[in-house]
């Protein structure tokens, strides 16, 4: 990119440079030129700690290839492993006991449990619709999944279906008498939902069929009413800090097949949203960068909106404003109206172009994603929205991909530098770790100790978990197949250490704890069967994939009161730090070959499908097929794991490279059929060697093991602008 504006001595992309100064700094209170003088001052000071740290990371990977080549086929002495650990510098002295003291977080943060939706920021219409999801119809939610038994007449079909609805209400129903019952009967027996007086209302009557007027088992539930959009009368209840709203309207073609007139049954859902700007998107020069910075400006600002045809009409998406109600006193009671946003920069390895330095070289991505989403949230801050973010003057960036606390401290460290140049006061930016490097995990409290002033924020995730995990062992031996590293210890110690001491370093009402995402948005079904494990657990978060997965996973949140169960879990037994340091190894189990082929199958179908897009479109998460053809939500977090196991066999002989050279070929065939429908698809056969996305997932595989921490970005990034270059001289 040759167009770029000299500022002191910075050289700033020119759309980068227009955006900062046309849309993001008016009305910020900070000029474009006051921005960059601070970037440039941060660069000079951190860029080069930033290298140094990723310098070092090198050389405890080298430290630890050599310790396990050294020690090869022998049993894991796992005394003398922490014992070289420590000397190396990869585990550190754990400190005094404390508390994290975070403040000015709101209650989503600290006080309620719920759902979190993960969705790529660039796409205007999916970070629409996330940031709307924090209310959902469950009837709707319920109709359109699995959830709901198709057998005998009960099919979705492209009609309304009165049969399936009545099982949608009687499921409907069953919740509400768990998460609100009455004092006698049941909601499926309710004639009417009435207020106790009309005037200056102060409680809920609510008649069954046979006459009896019944109330809530809880009066303190009923929450307050008022009409919705359509007419609806509503009835607002809450449970959990969680609220359900009853949308009555008898003449509804639903409501009339319900006695009470129940039409809808809306849940606050999604009570949080991560807006990413890293693993599920592709993000690679200074173009992308300004459509990722542009769309979380207009969330901030409140004006984002997006067109697209549906149906044979267009339908413009917008904002959703608050839901406004009466307290059962009458007073005006005023709800959130839409998830509270928190963005997800990238980490500290990846330099961007869009800015190059006085060196002439790349600047860290992660500074430039920091001061710039900083910048956009100060319209949020200064009230230059109509519609509020964060009510208690926070903004909320989740940092992920960091390796122990000395790094989380120099996390720290620019977030301090950050607010000094935008004039914020100490500790308004919060961050968020997310516990997915093995050297974080092992010293999860003194990386919390390194942010405790502005912690807001921990959280699990298997896959990028699971990458590292492999990576950092690569030399030690063979690891076991997927699905079988899932059944490990290590990935146990791993889920229970996060929470425990998340627990005992002080957020149960001042942070969340979460846990990971449920990948397969079709299959709702047996989300509902699964995903109660992490309210269980002490989670107040964890991930879902959609708006509708938001709105049936809430529905965990009601059953686990999950302030509760922290308290209960608060002080337990820790879970031990050599069950969470054993690699997963193969061991003695030997594997037939058609157990290795079926493995290597799965793992290169599942990086074909996920690369063809990246590169190809710049699409940094969808809906891909697996190698079953189920629909996998599928982010670069995926794609390292596969990678680096594959990576891992080719290294220790399991698989060879011809072996997987020709799965590869033989894999494509089945995944040009998988995207066949697609019209902005590039097939890649039959010239296999032209196809930039195929050489791309060979890269991934066969220079598996020289990556960074096993990160595909590195790889991803050449191939995907590579592929820009082609289609622009095209």
């Amino acid at each position: 990119m040759n167009d770029r504006i000299r500022i002191g001595d910075l050289q700033v992309a020119a759309p980068l440079h227009e955006l900062v100064a046309n849309e993001i700094a008016p009305g910020s209170g900070i000029t474009s030129a006051e921005f960059w003088r601070a970037f440039e001052n941060i660069i000079d000071e951190l860029a080069p700690i930033n290298r140094a740290l990723l310098q070092k990371r090198d050389e405890i990977q080298a430290q630890m290839d050599q310790w396990h080549r050294d020690h090869q086929g022998q049993p894991l002495d796992a005394a003398a492993y922490q014992a070289f650990l420590r000397e190396i510098g990869y585990l550190v002295p754990e400190g005094e006991a404390f508390s994290i003291t975070t403040a000015n977080v709101d209650d989503e943060i600290a006080r309620v449990a719920g759902p979190q939706l993960v969705v790529p920021v660039n796409n205007a219409r999916f970070a629409l619709n996330a940031a709307n999801a924090r209310w959902g119809s469950l009837y709707d939610a319920l109709y359109g999944s699995d959830v709901i038994d198709e057998s005998a007449g009960g099919e979705r079909g492209s009609s309304f279906n009165a049969k399936r609805a009545l099982r949608v209400i009687a499921w409907a129903a069953e919740f509400l008498d768990q998460a609100v019952p009455l004092a006698s009967g049941s909601h499926a027996q309710v004639r009417e939902y009435a207020l106790a007086e009309d005037a200056g209302c102060t409680g809920l009557a609510v008649t069954l069929g046979n006459g009896e007027i019944t109330a809530l088992a809880d009066s303190q539930q009923f929450a307050g009413f008022g009409t919705a959009d359509d007419g609806a009368k509503t009835i607002l209840l809450r449970n959990n800090g969680l609220h359900i709203e009853l949308q009555l309207d008898s003449k509804h073609p639903v409501g009339a097949l319900s006695a009470s007139g129940l039409k809808d049954l809306v849940l606050e859902s999604a009570l949080s949203t991560i807006m990413d700007c890293e693993d599920s998107v592709a993000a690679v020069d200074a173009q992308d960068k300004v459509g990722v910075y542009r769309n979380w400006l207009g969330l901030m600002q409140g004006t984002l909106e997006e067109s697209f045809s549906k149906g044979g009409e267009t339908i413009r998406r917008r904002l959703n404003g608050d839901r406004c109600y009466r307290t059962p006193a009458g007073e005006e009671l005023r709800l959130h109206g839409r998830s509270l946003l928190l963005v997800r920069n990238v980490g500290h390895l990846m330099t961007t172009d869009a800015v190059l330095d006085r060196d002439g070289q790349p600047v860290p991505e992660g500074i430039l994603d920091l001061m710039v989403t900083s910048l956009c949230a100060l319209h949020d801050l200064k009230g230059g929205s109509q519609y509020r973010n964060s009510r208690s003057g926070s903004i909320y960036i989740v940092k992920p991909k960091m390796h122990g606390p000395e790094e989380v401290a120099f996390t720290n460290r620019l977030f301090t530098g950050v607010e000094q140049a935008l004039g914020l006061a100490p500790n308004t930016l919060k961050v968020g770790v997310m516990d997915e490097e093995r050297r974080t995990s092992a010293n999860l409290a003194e990386c919390i100790r390194a942010v405790r002033e502005r912690l807001f924020f921990i959280n699990t995730g298997f896959l990028d978990r699971t990458g590292d995990e492999i990576h950092t062992s690569m030399q030690a031996g063979p690891m076991l197949p997927k699905d079988a590293i899932k059944a490990q210890p290590w990935i146990g110690a791993y889920e229970d250490r996060n929470v425990d001491i998340g627990l005992a370093c002080g957020l149960r009402g001042r942070a969340q704890i979460g846990k990971g995402m449920w990948a397969m948005p079709d299959e709702m079904k047996q989300m509902l069967d699964a995903k109660i494990v992490h309210p269980r657990a002490g989670a107040s978060c964890a991930w879902v994939p959609s708006p509708t997965a938001a709105t049936l996973h809430v529905t965990h949140y009601h059953q686990v009161n999950v302030a509760q169960r922290q308290q209960e879990l608060q002080g337990g037994s820790r879970a031990e730090l050599k069950a969470l340091l054993r690699p997963p190894l193969l061991g003695d189990e030997r594997l037939t070959p058609q157990q290795i082929q079926a493995e290597v199958e799965n793992n290169v179908q599942g990086i074909l499908g996920y690369v063809v897009r990246w590169v190809g479109q710049g699409i940094g998460c969808s809906k891909v097929p697996d190698i079953h053809n189920v629909g996998l939500m599928e982010d670069r977090a995926t794609l390292r794991i596969s990678s680096q196991h594959l990576a891992n066999w080719l290294l220790h002989g399991i698989c060879t490279d011809d072996q997987v050279l020709d799965t590869l070929k033989r894999m494509a065939v089945v995944v040009d059929a998988q995207n066949a429908a697609d019209p902005a698809y590039q097939r890649m056969v039959p010239e296999l060697e032209r196809s930039v996305a195929f050489q791309a997932a060979c890269d991934l595989i066969f220079k598996g093991c020289e990556q960074p921490s096993g990160y595909t970005e590195p790889l991803l990034h050449q191939r995907r602008r590579e592929q820009k270059a082609l289609q622009a001289s095209s």
